[in-house]
């Protein structure tokens, strides 16, 4: 299964690890969206910048 993963807020004055994360999962701008494949390593990413982005699952 794969997860589209999209930016919705913006990452100016949040925590430095969490700026890392989101250029980890390719993203870096509100608005812009990544399709991943659905596994433990990316999921942990989402949660913790869960406030940051929204999550959809992708039809293959």
């Amino acid at each position: 299964m794969k997860i589209k993963v999209t930016q919705v807020r913006s990452i100016i004055n949040r925590k430095e690890n969490h700026k890392r994360v989101i250029r980890a999962l390719g993203l870096g701008r509100p608005g812009k969206s990544r399709v991943h494949n659905d596994n433990p390593c990316i999921r942990g990413m989402i949660n913790k910048v869960s406030y940051l982005v929204k999550v959809e699952e992708v039809q293959e």
